[in-house]
């Protein structure tokens, strides 16, 4: 199918042109103010053109979004034009970079509304940033790390900080089917902690990298309300969603620049309110990061605000790039991207719930919320065949690049939210690792489906910036050619969508 961008807002034209003309315009009836995000159309057109030169369908902005070709010109323009070196000194090319880095530094403080009450520092990725809270944060006894069971594995990675201090670990759960924080039971956990406390961290993602859920913001004050500290981490809702921290006011957030407009790569950032900085205790320290180092008597003294915690030596070339990405983002305009990702997604989420196969069965599930309210334009699914047999997500990935589709499958380093979303408990969890030990996720899937006919991945499509008409509808034909597929079956095992609900074949 050969279907490119036409003039008219959006719409796919090209193959089977009759078909796609009807859907798009079925589409604006339900979605009229989709026009209004035209000039979106016109950007991809002139700034992302290999897209369409190429007829990629790229949905896979969760994991990464796309640059647009003025960015690389006008970071290469700035390179050509300075002569700069390494910042960690006085001299004339050190001094004209450090200006750049610094320059960029304020200019993320105002894009996030922080000038008043944060420091950013910044760090090769989000990972890097909250280790930077996990490593140095002061957990002890008595103390408490509280995480939502939807959260990236480099925020339930700090557990390991925590229970290493001596602090208590919970996870908050998550609501089924719709993937939301169960937020009574987060009420009585917050409320819960003994007065006076020690040290208390809780942390929740702005956004769900698995499901598209954004969790509610008035979490950070209600956390605050118990004493808690809270880490936010925003690099899922970032790029196409405001957050202001003159109003929002976590202690901590984290995120990487690369998913909010695809370049560079390499530089992420810890926002931290200037308070919580100086509760931070690092544990080691590195090049660049002290005002004074003795060998002789093993003393050190950590510089002040972000120069403590700006490991060695930074990308500082890359930065720059930071600052010209921002201004991308808001000459395109973030409300104009969040209007065009939730009607594409609203979209989406219909088409492939209204898929069956010849015997009637729904094609899709989904996780997570089947509506556009407080979801972004994250969509996690897995697909059955006509007997409700899984389809390994791994093949439909292969048959999706063939038609040169990209997505992404697997558990997107989120175990919680999936687990959550397939009902997989501890038992299950230990009685996979006690057949294997050796445990990695492709086995973990065999063992799963095989033995419950429950998945441990699936197959996430995210919209952006750059996203069409087109690329949705290409995306659900790729699906609806499924129908009636039984060779890509993973396990001899049944899920009734209906019910959601396992059935063993001849039960």
């Amino acid at each position: 199918m050969n279907i490119r961008l036409s003039s008219r807002a959006g719409a796919p034209a090209g193959g089977h042109n009759e078909g796609v003309e009807r859907a798009f315009d079925s589409f604006l009836r339900a979605y009229p103010e989709y026009i209004g995000t035209r000039a979106l159309d016109a950007l991809r057109a002139s700034e992302y053109r290999r897209l369409d030169e190429q007829q990629h369908v790229y949905l896979d902005y969760t994991g990464g979004s796309l640059y647009a070709d003025t960015q690389i010109r006008a970071h290469a323009a700035l390179l050509g034009k300075h002569v700069l070196g390494n910042p960690h000194s006085a001299s004339l090319t050190s001094s004209a970079m450090t200006a750049l880095v610094e320059q960029t530094r304020r200019a993320v403080l105002a894009w996030f509304g922080a000038e008043a009450d944060y420091t950013a520092v910044f760090t090769q990725n989000a990972t890097a940033a909250l280790k930077h809270v996990g490593e140095s944060y002061p957990f002890g006894p008595g103390g408490h790390y509280l995480l939502t069971v939807d959260n990236h594995n480099s925020v339930n990675g700090i557990r390991e900080f925590a229970s290493a201090s001596g602090a208590t670990v919970t996870y908050a759960p998550l609501t089924t089917p719709e993937l939301r924080i169960d937020r009574a039971r987060l009420s009585a956990l917050l409320g819960a902690a003994a007065r006076p406390p020690a040290p208390r961290l809780f942390a929740f993602p702005a956004q769900s990298n698995f499901s598209g859920v954004k969790h509610p913001l008035d979490l950070v004050d209600e956390a605050h309300a118990h004493g808690w500290d809270v880490l936010l981490d925003a690099a899922a809702f970032v790029p196409s969603n405001r957050l202001d921290l003159g109003r929002v006011r976590p202690e901590f957030v984290t995120l990487s620049f690369y998913k909010m407009f695809g370049y560079p790569t390499g530089v992420g950032c810890l926002l931290v309110r200037r308070r919580a900085l100086e509760t931070l205790r690092r544990p080691w320290f590195a090049g660049g990061t002290v005002n004074f180092a003795s060998v002789q008597a093993r003393r050190h003294i950590l510089a002040p605000g972000e120069a403590g915690f700006e490991d060695g030596t930074l990308n500082y070339l890359a930065i720059p790039a930071v600052e010209i990405g921002l201004r991308h983002l808001a000459a395109v305009g973030l409300e104009t991207i969040q209007t065009r990702v939730r009607c594409l997604t609203g979209w989406l989420l219909a088409e492939l719930l209204d898929l069956r196969h010849s015997n009637g069965r729904h094609m899709v599930r989904i996780y997570g919320p089947v509506t556009t309210s407080d979801r972004g334009g994250t969509v996690t699914m897995n697909l059955y065949d006509p007997d409700g047999h899984l389809l390994d997500y791994r093949r439909v990935e292969q048959l999706a690049t063939e038609q040169r589709i990209s997505l992404r499958t697997g558990c997107f380093c989120n175990p919680g939210a999936g687990e959550a979303a397939e009902g997989l408990s501890e038992d299950d969890i230990a009685a996979a690792l006690e057949q294997n030990p050796d445990m990695t996720l492709p086995r973990f899937l065999l063992i799963i489906t095989h033995r419950d006919g429950k998945s441990a991945g699936a197959i996430r499509v995210s919209l952006g910036i750059t996203s069409n008409f087109a690329d949705v509808y290409r995306f659900v034909r790729f699906v609806a050619g499924l129908r009636d597929q039984t060779r890509l079956a993973l396990g001899e095992v049944t899920f009734d969508i209906e019910s959601c609900r396992v059935i063993r074949d001849g039960s």
